[in-house]
């Protein structure tokens, strides 16, 4: 289940960077039209790109800039890709020019045609919701996710801290972005993921099915040693917190947060490559009625997929249970990177980074088990911002003071997913992604991670350490949670009955004086 929050980029470089890349896919050529009087024809690859298609789909377009958004049109010489161009309120919005919208997850701005131009189809009516990297990078999102988080972390516990959905591993794919403005608002209910990966997998051939059960027994082993290794570090934190920091030691070392978060996503990356390679093996094998079908299917409107029968596609009773998240992940994923674009896969929700307290739990906790739940969206924000509310005037400069600590390295994870993503894409059309480059990307994803992460625990640290008996009794009230007793430690989202043993690890903490 993956939520998130979002606005537009603060800082200023980092929206002349979007607009950059936003626009270097149309300096190739100019786009073609469908009159007679056009003059310029256009390069091969863009009748090639829309091979198979219908006149208005939405596809990926290779140029020597690299893969842009395009739509499908009529031409005397055939169907041809013509590079999507961005709205004048869309390119003003990312030069930050505008900024009416509200920047809060739990009231985000209503949903336009420039937003929904963001997905690779047709845009879905009645979506959108607003949401868009501009938005998840903006100070009130991030704010209010974070003070959410600190929320969950002061009044948690171990064990509701690592609680974790598996859709926030290796996730370049668009199936947060595609979820988060679905038109049918079915994004965050448990069969959103169903009724996607259900349509994916009735579509596809049996060789096809048999790429995706052996990488899905491939990552189940990664997905567990992933899930385990998250445990010291989020001990570390509770220390921390606890104030049970080793004897002498000053606290946490951002260094070595940093060296163990890259580690950490380095593994991300290298699962992110595998399915990459995967996907791309299938979309290179589709034939024209799969490509209909797929087609059929609409980026971001739950509505335009059929009702299946799961049963029917999922695997036999007895599999492994995280071989069968890995089948389905791979099964909705496959859909939202083929009918999705660059700019939905470099797309994060706010919670994705600096998940080791506890968010998840308090959010998604109410919906587990059961078959039909929309999560609410405004919980993030409502109860942030209640939290904030509860702090003194020192507790709550500590808490904003975070938005500037943090700007550089945020801007820097955009980056790095943009360039992660556009890697990765270069499966699509039948060429290879550079692994070590991933790899090196992933890594310096991490220790970006690992320094918001940082942040956030020192911080939340120092406030528990100020917080008032009538505080702390508030702030237990605003959870509300006791209905919900975490479990001793969660593989993802399924509780460990016996919680593994766990030491915290010292060399997450500066040396002893």
């Amino acid at each position: 289940m993956l939520i998130g929050r979002i606005c537009r980029i603060a800082a200023p470089t980092l929206a002349a960077m979007t607009l950059v890349l936003a626009q270097s896919g149309y300096a190739q050529y100019e786009p073609p039209h469908t009159g007679p009087q056009s003059g310029k024809r256009p390069p091969p690859q863009a009748f090639e790109d829309c091979r198979g298609k219908t006149d208005g789909d939405v596809v990926q377009h290779s140029t020597p800039e690299g893969m842009v958004s395009a739509t499908c049109v009529n031409s005397p010489d055939g169907l041809v890709a013509r590079p999507d161009r961005p709205s004048n309120g869309r390119l003003d919005r990312m030069q930050g020019k505008t900024s009416g919208a509200d920047d809060r997850r739990s009231s985000p701005s209503t949903s336009s045609n420039d937003q929904r131009q963001q997905s690779n189809r047709k845009a879905p009516q009645g979506g959108g919701h607003g949401y868009s990297l501009e938005q998840a990078v903006s100070d009130n999102a991030q704010l209010h996710t974070i003070a959410f988080n600190g929320l969950a972390f002061i009044t948690g516990s171990f064990g509701a801290s690592t609680f974790i959905p598996p859709g926030k591993v290796s996730d370049f794919f668009g199936f947060q972005y595609m979820r988060d403005i679905d038109a049918a608002g079915k994004g965050h209910n448990p069969q959103f993921l169903d009724r996607v990966a259900g349509n994916v997998l009735s579509i596809l051939d049996a060789g096809q099915l048999e790429l995706f059960r052996n990488e899905a027994a491939a990552e189940a082993t990664q997905l567990k040693e992933l899930a385990f290794k998250r445990l010291p570090l989020i001990s570390a934190f509770h220390a921390q917190l606890d104030g049970k920091i080793p004897t002498g030691s000053s606290g946490l070392n951002l260094e070595a947060v940093k060296r163990y978060a890259g580690d950490m996503f380095t593994a991300d990356a290298t699962l992110a490559y595998q399915r990459a390679t995967i996907f791309g093996r299938i979309a290179s094998s589709l034939t024209g009625s799969q490509k209909s079908a797929l087609a059929r299917m609409h980026f971001g409107d739950f509505n335009s997929w059929p009702a299946v029968d799961m049963e029917r596609y999922k695997l036999p009773r007895g599999t492994d249970h995280l071989v069968n998240v890995a089948y389905m992940t791979l099964g909705s994923e496959f859909f939202s990177w083929y009918a999705g674009s660059l700019e939905a896969d470099t797309y994060f929700c706010p919670e994705r980074h600096g998940t080791y307290f506890g968010g998840f739990f308090l959010k998604d906790m109410p919906a587990m088990g059961k078959r039909d739940y929309d999560i609410s969206t405004a919980l993030t924000g409502d109860l942030g911002e209640q939290f904030l509310q509860q702090l003194n005037q020192e507790q709550r400069r500590l808490m904003t003071d975070i938005i500037d600590r943090q700007r550089k390295p945020l801007a820097g994870i955009v980056e790095v997913r943009r360039a992660i993503s556009t890697e990765l894409r270069r499966f699509m059309n039948g060429g290879t992604a550079d692994l070590n480059k991933v790899l090196a990307l992933g890594r310096q994803y991490g220790e970006l991670d690992g320094e918001l992460a940082y942040i956030y625990a020192t911080t939340f640290a120092r406030i528990a350490a100020t917080l008032s008996p009538e505080q702390r009794a508030t702030l237990k009230r605003l959870r509300n949670g006791e209905r919900y007793v975490a479990a001793p430690a969660y593989l993802y989202s399924d509780p460990i009955s016996q919680a593994p043993s766990v030491t915290v690890a010292t060399t997450l903490f500066f040396s002893p004086i």
